[in-house]
C-alpha cells in the first residue's frame, strides 16, 4: 500500500506483531513506546495511520489521539486496548478514533481496518456524537457503507452480558438495520444522516435506528424475502437484481430471529432491536 504508519504501544510483543502484518501488505511502520515519543515523531513526520495502545505511562493513548486531531487532523487513529471500557470507547467515538479493538486482538482484522482507513478516509463530522452516557450513547453518521461497518466496529466492543454467538448475532442484526437505513433511506447520500442510538437497561439492550427516508410498508417490500410466499422463499432475487439492488434481502427475516422484540414507527424509518439480558430473566 506504500503507506506510512506510527505504532505506538509499551508492549513489544504487540510491536512485533502489527510490524510483520503490516510489512506484509506493503507498509513502512514505525515503532513508539510512548505518547510523548509519538508525539515528536508526528511533530517531524507525516503518518498516514496511527496505531495506538490506551494504558501507557505519561501521556495515554486517549490523550495522544486528542492531540493528533489538533495537530494532525485527518490522521486516522485506531485504537487499541486491553482495558476497554464503555468510558474510553465512547471518548474515542468523541476524539475521532477510525476504529477500536480490544485486546487480545487478530492481527488479520487490525490489517482489514488499515486497509479499510487507508483506502476510504473518514470524514472529521462522519460520526457525531449526541449523547454520550455508558447507559446511552446517540450519534448521527453520514450515510456511508463504510461508516456503518466503523460504528458497528465501536458497538461490537461495548460490554453486552451476552454469549459469544449471542454477541455475534446481535452484531449482525444491528448491522442489517444500519445498511438497509443508509441504502434505502438515506440512498447512499452521503448528505443524508442516520440517528442511531444504543439503549442499556437493567435487562434489556436497545439498539434504536431512523433513517431519512420517506419509510416504507411491510406490504411493499418485493426486494426483500420477508415477503415472500413460503412456496417460494427466494423470489425477491429476481426483483433485486432487476432493480440493480445488492445481493441480499435476508436482513427483517434474520433480524426477526436474532431479536426478542423488533419495533418499528408508523411511518417506516425508525425502528427498535430488543434484546433481554439474562438480568430479564431472574
Amino acid at each position: 500500500m506504500d503507506a506510512r504508519i506510527l505504532i505506538v504501544d509499551d508492549d513489544p510483543d504487540i510491536h512485533a506483531l502489527l510490524l510483520s502484518s503490516l510489512r506484509d501488505i506493503g507498509c513502512q511502520a514505525d515503532s513508539a513506546s510512548s505518547g510523548e515519543q509519538a508525539l515528536a515523531l508526528l511533530q517531524s513526520s507525516e503518518y498516514d495511520l496511527v496505531l495506538s495502545d490506551v494504558m501507557m505511562p505519561g501521556i495515554d493513548g486517549l490523550e495522544l489521539l486528542h492531540h493528533i486531531q489538533q495537530q494532525r487532523p485527518g490522521t486516522p487513529v485506531v485504537v487499541m486496548t486491553a482495558q476497554s471500557t464503555p468510558e474510553n470507547i465512547i471518548r474515542s467515538i468523541r476524539e475521532k478514533a477510525y476504529a477500536y479493538f480490544s485486546k487480545p486482538f487478530s492481527a488479520d482484522a487490525v490489517v482489514q481496518m488499515v486497509s479499510a482507513a487507508l483506502e476510504k478516509p473518514a470524514g472529521s463530522d462522519d460520526i457525531e456524537v449526541l449523547s454520550a452516557r455508558p447507559g446511552w450513547i446517540a450519534l448521527r453518521l453520514r450515510c456511508k457503507m463504510e461508516t456503518a461497518d466503523r460504528l458497528v466496529r465501536f458497538f461490537g466492543e461495548l460490554p453486552l452480558d451476552l454469549t459469544a454467538d449471542e454477541q455475534n448475532d446481535v452484531a449482525f442484526a444491528f448491522r442489517e438495520l444500519l445498511i438497509n437505513a443508509i441504502e434505502h433511506g438515506g440512498k447512499l447520500d452521503p448528505e443524508k444522516k442516520v440517528d442511531v442510538a444504543y439503549i442499556r437497561l437493567n435487562g434489556a439492550l436497545i439498539y434504536q435506528v431512523r433513517d431519512p427516508g420517506e419509510g416504507f410498508s411491510f406490504d411493499k417490500l418485493a426486494h426483500a424475502a420477508i415477503a415472500n410466499a413460503p412456496e417460494d422463499p427466494v423470489s425477491h432475487v429476481a426483483v433485486r437484481q432487476a432493480a440493480g439492488l445488492r445481493p441480499g434481502g435476508f436482513g427483517i427475516l434474520l433480524m426477526r430471529n436474532i431479536a426478542d422484540e423488533l419495533v418499528y414507527n408508523e411511518r417506516g424509518n425508525e425502528v427498535l432491536l430488543v434484546k433481554y439480558t439474562p438480568q430479564a430473566m431472574r
